[in-house]
């Protein structure tokens, strides 16, 4: 069945309505008709399996006919992410959805190719946020990420939220093997991380004084392995690790 998102703040079990560009899909691609099926989320673990009880030019309304609720994945893991080249950003929240972050925070970095004005990291946000949507609903995932803004690091790092472990990958010697930090964490703990940052450089990675800042805040530098990844490559990465270790 199609897979529909509507926002938490429009959710009612009881009086399910499809407006905009969701109605429009559903209307004037998919050619619904009364009595069709489909699956609706609203991102925060909701679903409803319901049917089409009337189309109108502006909504369609919907009868519900089962409702599931999803339990969020064990841990949360914030994707803080360099903005790459071209539109490799939209790949990266695609499978980020895809593997289960929980959020997105795409970062401005000194080897950025990219300079926003506040206008146009909103832009970008509410682009990536429907990359995402896309993304749930395909996959069947009833948890959609919250895609931030582009900002700085420094910004970022000024409200950076609670975690139980941050990360960042990097090439410097430095850097640890993710299993053995995962370990250390679980010997001093005695529990698995519940909610982890996990930073991902651009192209070329990110400069020292970034991961300078980046370790005064907490960031344990992480190794990817002997093989240099691409950007996506190292997100994707990331994330799979951490979904295999502690989800």
């Amino acid at each position: 069945m199609y897979r529909f998102y509507i926002a938490p703040e429009h959710w009612n079990p009881d009086a399910l309505v499809l407006r905009d560009s969701e109605a429009h899909h559903a209307r004037d691609v998919l050619r619904m008709k009364r009595g069709d099926r489909a699956v609706l989320f609203n991102g925060r673990g909701h679903e409803v399996t319901a049917e089409v009880a009337d189309l109108s030019s502006k909504e369609i309304r919907l009868r519900k006919l089962s409702e599931s609720e999803s339990r969020p994945l064990r841990c949360r893991v914030t994707l803080g992410q360099a903005i790459p080249k071209g539109k490799n950003m939209d790949l990266i929240v695609q499978k980020a959805v895809e593997i289960g972050a929980a959020e997105i925070a795409p970062l401005i970095s000194e080897r950025t190719i990219v300079d926003l004005t506040k206008k146009e990291a909103e832009q970008k946000r509410v682009k990536w946020q429907q990359v995402a949507t896309e993304a749930a609903k395909q996959c069947g995932q009833n948890w959609l990420p919250t895609v931030q803004a582009p900002q700085k690091l420094k910004d970022f790092f000024s409200h950076p939220g609670t975690f139980d472990l941050r990360l960042i990958g990097s090439l410097q010697p430095d850097a640890v093997h993710l299993r053995k930090i995962l370990s250390d964490f679980a010997e001093q703990h005695r529990d698995r991380p519940k909610c982890i940052l996990m930073m991902v450089g651009p192209e070329g990675d990110f400069t020292p004084a970034e991961l300078a800042l980046a370790k005064t805040h907490g960031c344990l530098p992480i190794t990817l392995g002997p093989i240099i990844l691409r950007v996506e490559t190292a997100a994707i990465y990331c994330l799979s690790v951490l979904s295999y270790e502690l989800m």
